[in-house]
């Protein structure tokens, strides 16, 4: 039986947990330290593995790529949902579909949140560029702008949302949410004003993206609410890529009427050289590493031993 560990960009996948009880079953185990090129190569590289244990979202399983896989029997994710699988077919092929939980005592929940905030500050206070400038020997040039009395928005108020949330109370900004199933007395509980959706967009300092992508959320920053947003404001997504219009930030970059962004997941992922947001000005971009943290990792892998095993023994657990 082969089991192949995807998108293991760091090559870690082996030393963040014993995965001695699943070679003591005779599993053949390869790692995959890159992007797979397109689906004909997922398929390819797949062809001869019956368990796959995949990184949340960085390659896809939709119908046309499941269905060419006829020795897949169990697909694993990080996390408890992976909106990159065609649940469906999977489930029609009779592939058993399993994910990891957090990390012990709430650990790993708020890894995004903080790479959130580390976005939210390097964009106030233009960290990146400082750096860059005091390592080609320079000094003071620009001028940054505090967080504290600032109004920070956040576009979604579930765990991650809330933990920015904090924060920001923290810090003693005001803090404003819209979701569509958010209501006043939820956000209230959280110390945040519910707020009307273009209302958010206006009012915003900072806006903070954390909803899950679905069709409803797909596109929802776009060119109109980029312009209701004041232009000094500054648009933050450690949520996913496309709830973003990538083309309508950029030109509203370039024109002056948004302030700054800072982004750690993007439409295309990895993102591709030549892509204008590389280029663009009055940017922080990370690659999509709010999840990824040691502790994390020494939480998830460890799960996803105890996935194949459980599975082996015909005793599948945390079965999605």
């Amino acid at each position: 039986m082969r089991l192949s560990i995807l998108d293991d960009y760091q090559g870690i996948a082996l030393d963040m947990a014993d995965w001695s009880a699943v070679q003591g079953r005779g599993v053949e185990i390869a790692v995959e330290r890159y992007p797979f090129a397109d689906e004909d190569d997922v398929v390819r590289s797949l062809a001869d593995s019956e368990i796959v244990c995949a990184m949340r979202e960085r390659t896809a399983f939709p119908k046309r790529v499941v269905d060419r896989l006829p020795k897949l029997k169990l697909l694993i994710t990080t996390g408890m949902r992976n909106a990159s699988f065609d649940m469906s077919a999977l489930k029609e092929r009779g592939v058993t579909v399993c994910g990891t939980g957090g990390a012990p005592g709430g650990g790993g929940n708020e890894d995004t949140a903080e790479l959130a905030w580390g976005l939210i500050l390097g964009a106030a206070r233009r960290i990146a560029e400082d750096h860059q400038l005091m390592r080609q020997g320079g000094w003071q040039t620009r001028i940054g702008h505090r967080v504290g009395g600032k109004t920070i928005g956040l576009l979604g108020l579930g765990r991650l949302g809330s933990a920015v949330a904090r924060v920001g109370l923290a810090f003693g900004m005001k803090a404003i949410a819209w979701s569509q199933n958010l209501t006043a007395e939820k956000a209230a509980a959280q110390g945040v004003e519910r707020v009307e959706k273009d209302e958010l967009f206006r009012r915003s300092d900072i806006l903070s993206v954390h909803l899950v992508l679905s069709d409803r959320s797909r596109g929802l920053v776009g060119q109109r609410e980029i312009g209701l947003m004041k232009p000094s404001a500054i648009l933050v997504n450690t949520s996913r890529g496309p709830i973003c219009d990538t083309g309508a930030v950029i030109g509203a970059l370039k024109t002056g009427r948004l302030a700054y962004a800072g982004f750690d997941v993007y439409d295309q992922e990895p993102l591709p050289i030549n892509h204008p947001l590389r280029q663009a000005p009055n940017v922080i971009l990370t690659p999509h590493i709010g999840y990824v943290t040691d502790e994390n990792y020494r939480s998830s892998y460890p799960q996803i031993v105890e996935n194949v095993i459980g599975f082996l023994d015909g005793k599948p657990v945390r079965v999605i």
